[in-house]
């Protein structure tokens, strides 16, 4: 099996041994071409480990950057993901109007909003207090 890089092959050190080790019980060869390694020479056996550990390494270091990096922008009031489409007083108007009786399709055209954004964010709100919100007829 020939693999470009190292750490395309596998995210852990763990999961890299158990790969090598099942195409070594299927008499199957390894090599990574960036790095120069064959599992089939002690050398290569031992470089294999060596880059193994540092791939796992390098990826968790990122891991711990990438979940600072999201926790600073939290702290500054930084939120992710995308603007809710449906908030405040329309929002408030939109569940009233299904717990009158409305069905969600009317709703769809009265407010402007696609049928997705709806249900996405009736489902959202659910969570958050505004009661039940009454289903179509």
């Amino acid at each position: 099996l020939v693999v470009w890089k190292l750490d395309r092959l596998g995210r852990s050190l763990s999961h890299l041994l158990s790969i090598v080790t099942s195409l070594r019980d299927k008499q199957v060869a390894f090599r990574s071409l960036t790095e120069g390694m064959d599992t089939t020479t002690a050398s290569g056996e031992l470089l294999f480990h060596v880059f193994g550990a540092l791939a796992q390494y390098e990826r968790a270091l990122i891991q711990e950057r990438v979940v600072a990096g999201l926790a600073a922008a939290r702290r500054r009031g930084r939120i992710g993901g995308r603007p809710q489409a449906i908030t405040g007083e329309k929002l408030d108007a939109i569940v009233a109007a299904l717990n009158d009786g409305m069905s969600k399709a009317a709703v769809c055209r009265n407010f402007g909003v696609k049928r997705t954004t709806l249900i996405e964010t009736l489902a959202r709100v659910g969570r958050q207090g505004y009661g039940r919100v009454a289903d179509d007829p």
